[in-house]
C-alpha cells in the first residue's frame, strides 16, 4: 500500500515527522524511486558516482543529475536513519561522498567550457595546473551532516597563463572557475540545491580572493595565519587536483598546523577560542543548541583537536581528519584514557544523530532543540524516543558526560589562582632578601631568593615575549609548591628554577609544565634524585613529554616495536638527512631518560640499566647503519656485508647512559671495490652518529681499538682482523677482545665474529708471560693516574674496578683453553662466579669480591647521576671492599714492580 506521495504505508508515518521527506517524496526525481529497496540496502563505496555516470549517459544535464543525485541520496539515508538501519558512520560518509562526487564532476565541467574558451592554465615551467578544492570543516574529514553547507578553499599549485588564443592568468582563470563550480552547486532551481557553499576559510576571508597559488598560501599561513586556522586547515582534504599538488599542499600546511615539538601553547588558543563561542552562546541565547552550546559537539571536537595539536607534530598516526578516528587512536596510543574516549565517542553519535533528527524535520541547516511542542514531538519520533521528555533527558545526561571531560581537558592551572604573598613578590619584583623571607616560612633555605630575584629581575625574563612571561609568572609558584613536596626541596627548588631559565622563550614547554602538575611533580623528583638527569632536561626538554603518561616509565621497553615505530618514523621523513638524524637523536633521547628514570625508581637493577642501554645502542647502530648504506652511491649489494663489534662497555653490555661506543667494523666481501665502499659506509655512520645537531649527539664514537689503530683500516676484511688478533695482537687488545661482541650488521658475519673471538681467546698462551704483560699494563696505568691522598678512585686505584676486570681478564686469556665455561661474554660478576666454580679462586673470596665490583658500580652509577665527571670517593668506608679486592689480585697476579720498561709498540687508546 501506498500513500498519494508514493510513500508505502510504513513510511507514511516518518513523513509525520519530517516535512523534508513529505516533500522529497513529492519531487520528479523521486517519481520511481524504490523506497522499499532503499530501506532495507545501504550505499557502499562508489555507489553515488556510478549513479550519477549512469544519469549523465542518459544524457541528463550535470546541473539536473546532481539535485537529482542529492534528492534520492537524502531520501534513502533519512529513512534507513529514522528507522535506525543505518549507522552514523554510513550517514556521514555517505553524506561525505555525494558532496566529493559532486565537487568533481562540477570541477571537471567548468574547467572543460572555460578552457574552450581561454586554452589550459601552464605554470612556468609548462606543466598543466588544476584547480585544487580542497575541503574543509566536516567534508574535509568525511563526517558531513544531512544538511550542511559545504566548507571549501580554492587552490593552485602555479601562477602563469593559459595556453588559448585569449590567453588568461592563471588566477582569472581558476577564479573564474571557482565562481563557475559554486553556482553549479549552490543554485536553487525547480530541482532543488545541491550544496551551499562557504567560502569564508580562504585566506583572507570575504575580503581575499576566491582562489590563491601554493606560494600565496604559504605566506599567508606563515605571515597572518591565526590560531583558529590551525584547527580549520587541520580537516583540510584536496578532493580535486594532482597527487604532486596534493604533496605539496601537505607540505605547505602541515607544518602549519603541526609543530615538531610538544604545542601545549595550543591550550590557551583553544581556551580563548572557546571563550569567544561561549560569549556568543550566551548573547544569542544558544544554550540549546547542540553544536555550539555546553556538552556540545564543538566541545567534543576541540577536546580531540587539542590532543592532536599538542603531540600531531612528533606522532604522525594522530593527523587523522576524522573527530571520530582521532579519538580512537588517541584511546590506542594511550594518549587519552579508553573510558574518556568512548565517552566522547558515545556521546559524539548520539548528538551527530540527533542533530540530522533535527535537519531531517525541513531540511534546515539547525542544530538548536525545538521549544515547541509539535516540534519536539517529531524530533522525538525521528530519534525513536518514548517522548521528549525521555530524549530530552538523554541528552541532557549526554551533554553532562562532554562537559565533564571539557572540563578536567581546559581547567586553567595556575592562572588566577589566590595572590598569595610570593605571587605578590613576583609581581612586584621583590629583592632577593624579600623572596628568601617568604621561602623560609615554606622550609627552604632563604639563599634560594637570590635564584628567584634573579630569574624574575635578569635580562632572560625581560627579554621573553608578553606571552612567555605570562607563563612563567603562573608556573612560578607552581614551582615552588612542587619543590615543597619534593624529598629534598631545597635542590629541587634551584633545578627547577634552572630547569625554567633553559627552558626559556619557548612557551610550548612552560605550558607543558604549566598544564600538567602531575609532570611537574615528577619533574621536581627527579631533578632531585639526580642533577645529570636535570642537566639533560635543560638540554633536551623534549623529554618532558615522558612524564606525562606514568605508563612510559613503568612499561619495560618493547625494543622491537619501539625500533618498528622509529623504522617507520625515518620512512616517513624520507631524503632529509638532517631531520632523520635529529629523529634518530630525540628517540635515543627520549629512551635514555626512561630507563634513568626506571633506574632511579627502583623499577631497574644497574645491571639490568646497562642490559637496556646496551639494546638501545644496538638498535641504533643498525638503524644507522641500514640508513646510510641505502642512501650510499656506489654500493653494489642490497644489504651491506659488514659486521660492527662493540668493544668495552658496549660490548660487555656494561653501558651507562653517559658511555661512548668503542667499535670496530670488519666486512666479509670479496667485491674488488668492497674496502672503498665500506670506507665510505663507516665514515658517514660515523658522521649520522658523532655530528652534532640542534637534538645533540647520538653517540660518541671511538675507533682506535681497530688492527694498527689509527694507523690502520677504518673497516678491514674478517680475515684479516682473525689474522690480526691470532699473529700480531698485543695481550691489551687480547684483553680488550674478551669483552667484544658483534651489535650491529650482518647477523651471519656476526656469529663468525663470535667464533673467531671465542676461537682466538681459546688459544693456547704462556701464562706466565700473559700475567707479566697484565701486570707490566696495571704499572703503567696506575702512574699515569697517581692516587690522591684521602681519596679512592673506584675505577682507576688499586682494589678498585679495574684490578678486579684486569684479574678476569687474565683467566679468560691464561685458562679459556681449558674452560671453555670463560668464554662466554656474560660480564665479570659473573666470570668471577664461574671462576670459583672452576678452582681458580677461592669460592668465599669470589663472593667477597662480586659483593664489592658491585658496590664500586653502584657508587660509580650514582656519581654519573650527579654529573661527577671522576669516580673519585673518600676514602673511608671502602677497606674492606679493597682489601677483598687486593687479596684477588695477589692470588691471581702477585705483586706489582715498582717500575717496568718503556713499552714500545702499540698503546691501548686512552
Amino acid at each position: 500500500m501506498q500513500d498519494d506521495r508514493g510513500l508505502p504505508a510504513h513510511l507514511a508515518a516518518l513523513a509525520g515527522y519530517s516535512r523534508f521527506l513529505a516533500r522529497l517524496a513529492g519531487m520528479r526525481a523521486l517519481q520511481d524511486f524504490d523506497w522499499q529497496q532503499a530501506a532495507q540496502q545501504g550505499l557502499p563505496p562508489g555507489a553515488l558516482d556510478e549513479r550519477l555516470q549512469a544519469a549523465l549517459t542518459e544524457g541528463a544535464p550535470l546541473d539536473r543529475a546532481l539535485r537529482d543525485l542529492r534528492a534520492r541520496t537524502l531520501a534513502q539515508l533519512l529513512v534507513r536513519d529514522a528507522r535506525g538501519e543505518a549507522s552514523l558512520d554510513e550517514v556521514v560518509s555517505a553524506l561525505s561522498e555525494l558532496a566529493t562526487v559532486a565537487v568533481r564532476h562540477a570541477e571537471r565541467h567548468t574547467r572543460a567550457e572555460l578552457a574552450a574558451r581561454f586554452g589550459v592554465p601552464r605554470g612556468a615551467d609548462g606543466r598543466e595546473q588544476v584547480l585544487q578544492v580542497v575541503a574543509m570543516g566536516k567534508l574535509g574529514g568525511g563526517e558531513l551532516n544531512a544538511s550542511s553547507d559545504i566548507d571549501l578553499v580554492f587552490v593552485y599549485a602555479d601562477d602563469g597563463d593559459t595556453d588559448g588564443a585569449r590567453s588568461i592568468g592563471n588566477q582569472e582563470f581558476f577564479i573564474r572557475q571557482g565562481r563557475a563550480l559554486i553556482g553549479l552547486l549552490s543554485e536553487i532551481t525547480a530541482d532543488g540545491i545541491v550544496f551551499r557553499v562557504d567560502m569564508r576559510l580562504r585566506p583572507w576571508g570575504d575580503a581575499g580572493p576566491l582562489a590563491v597559488s601554493h606560494a600565496m598560501l604559504e605566506d599567508y599561513l606563515l605571515a597572518h595565519g591565526r590560531a583558529w586556522e590551525r584547527y580549520a586547515w587541520m580537516k583540510a582534504l584536496a578532493i580535486t587536483g594532482t597527487s604532486d599538488d596534493e604533496k605539496a599542499l601537505n607540505k605547505i600546511v602541515q607544518p602549519f598546523v603541526y609543530r615538531k615539538y610538544l604545542d601545549f601553547s595550543a591550550f590557551d588558543d583553544l581556551r580563548d577560542l572557546h571563550r569567544q563561542i561561549r560569549a556568543e552562546v550566551a548573547r544569542r541565547d544558544l544554550r540549546d543548541n547542540i553544536k555550539l552550546g555546553p556538552g556540545g559537539i564543538r566541545e567534543i571536537e576541540f577536546v580531540a583537536q587539542i590532543f592532536q595539536l599538542i603531540r600531531g607534530g612528533r606522532e604522525s598516526e594522530l593527523r587523522v581528519r576524522s573527530t571520530r578516528e582521532a579519538l580512537r587512536r588517541l584511546a590506542a596510543t594511550g594518549r587519552m584514557p579508553a573510558e574518556t574516549a568512548q565517552t566522547l565517542l558515545a556521546a559524539y553519535d548520539f548528538l551527530r544523530r540527533l542533530e540530522h533528527a533535527l535537519q531531517y524535520v525541513d531540511d534546515a541547516q539547525t542544530q538548536m532543540l525545538p521549544d515547541t511542542d509539535d516540534g519536539r514531538a517529531r524530533v522525538a519520533g525521528l530519534m525513536r524516543a518514548p517522548d521528549w521528555e525521555a530524549l530530552a533527558e538523554e541528552t541532557r545526561l549526554q551533554r553532562e558526560a562532554v562537559t565533564s571531560v571539557f572540563e578536567s581537558v581546559f581547567e586553567e592551572r595556575g592562572a588566577g589562582a589566590p595572590a598569595d604573598t610570593l605571587r605578590v613578590l613576583w609581581q612586584a619584583a621583590a629583592s632577593g632578601a624579600a623572596y628568601g623571607a617568604e621561602l623560609a616560612t615554606r622550609g627552604f633555605d632563604p639563599a634560594l631568593g637570590e635564584h628567584l630575584a634573579a630569574l624574575r629581575n635578569g635580562s632572560r625574563y625581560r627579554t621573553l615575549s608578553a606571552t612567555a612571561q605570562s607563563r612563567v609568572d603562573a608556573l612560578v609558584p607552581l614551582l615552588v609548591d612542587a619543590a615543597q613536596a619534593a624529598p629534598a626541596r631545597d635542590p629541587a627548588l634551584a633545578a627547577l628554577l634552572a630547569l625554567v631559565e633553559a627552558i626559556g622563550g619557548r612557551v610550548s614547554y612552560l605550558a607543558l609544565l604549566q598544564e600538567n602538575p602531575q609532570a611537574l611533580e615528577h619533574v621536581a623528583g627527579l631533578v632531585t634524585a639526580s642533577s645529570w638527569l636535570a642537566q639533560y632536561l635543560n638540554q633536551h626538554p623534549l623529554l618532558l613529554d615522558e612524564l606525562l603518561d606514568p605508563r612510559n616509565l613503568a612499561t619495560p621497553a618493547d625494543w622491537p616495536a619501539l625500533f618498528a615505530g622509529l623504522h617507520r618514523e625515518l620512512d616517513a621523513i624520507g631524503d632529509d638527512t638532517e631531520v632523520a638524524m635529529d629523529a634518530l637523536r630525540q628517540f635515543r633521547h627520549a629512551q635514555t631518560f626512561r630507563l634513568v628514570a626506571r633506574g632511579l625508581s627502583g623499577m631497574l637493577t644497574l645491571e639490568a640499566l646497562a642490559d637496556e642501554l646496551s639494546a638501545l645502542a644496538d638498535g641504533a647502530l643498525q638503524e644507522v647503519v641500514d640508513r646510510v648504506w641505502t642512501g650510499l652511491r656506489g654500493r653494489h649489494c642490497e644489504q651491506p656485508r659488514v659486521c660492527v663489534i662493540g668493544y668495552g662497555k658496549l660490548g660487555g653490555k656494561e653501558l651507562s647512559f653517559a658511555s661512548d661506543l668503542d667499535l670496530v667494523w670488519v666486512h666479509d666481501d670479496d667485491h674488488p671495490d668492497a674496502g672503498e665502499v665500506y670506507s665510505r659506509l663507516v665514515q658517514r655512520s660515523n658522521g649520522w652518529l658523532n655530528r652534532l645537531t640542534a637534538a645533540g649527539v647520538l653517540y660518541e664514537t671511538d675507533l682506535r681499538l681497530r688492527p694498527d689503530g689509527d694507523a690502520g683500516l677504518l673497516v678491514c676484511g674478517i680475515e684479516h682482523w682473525r689474522h690480526y688478533l691470532e699473529a700480531s695482537a698485543w695481550t691489551w687488545e687480547l684483553q680488550a677482545l674478551t669483552r667484544a661482541r658483534a651489535t650491529a650488521g650482518d647477523a651471519s658475519i656476526g656469529a663468525r665474529v663470535e667464533a673467531i673471538r671465542r676461537d682466538v681467546l681459546a688459544m693456547p698462551r704462556d701464562a706466565e708471560a700473559t700475567r707479566r704483560d697484565i701486570v707490566d699494563m696495571r704499572r703503567r696505568m696506575l702512574d699515569a693516574h697517581r692516587a690522591k691522598a684521602g681519596i679512592f678512585n673506584l675505577k682507576q686505584d688499586r682494589g678498585g674496578i679495574i684490578d678486579t676486570e684486569f684479574v678476569v681478564q687474565y683467566w679468560i686469556l691464561a685458562y679459556a683453553h681449558r674452560y671453555p665455561e670463560l668464554l662466554d661474554n656474560v660480564g665479570t660478576l659473573a666470570l668471577l662466579g664461574r671462576a670459583a666454580a672452576l678452582g681458580l679462586v677461592d669460592s668465599s673470596l669470589a663472593s667477597r669480591c662480586q659483593d664489592a665490583y658491585r658496590r664500586f658500580r653502584q657508587r660509580q652509577h650514582l656519581l654519573r647521576l650527579n654529573a661527577q665527571g671522576s669516580s673519585d670517593v673518600a676514602e673511608a668506608g671502602w677497606a674492606d671492599d679493597r682489601s677483598a679486592i687486593d687479596a684477588l689480585w695477589d692470588a691471581t697476579m702477585g705483586s706489582l714492580p715498582d717500575a717496568v720498561p718503556a713499552l714500545h709498540g702499540r698503546m691501548p687508546p686512552t
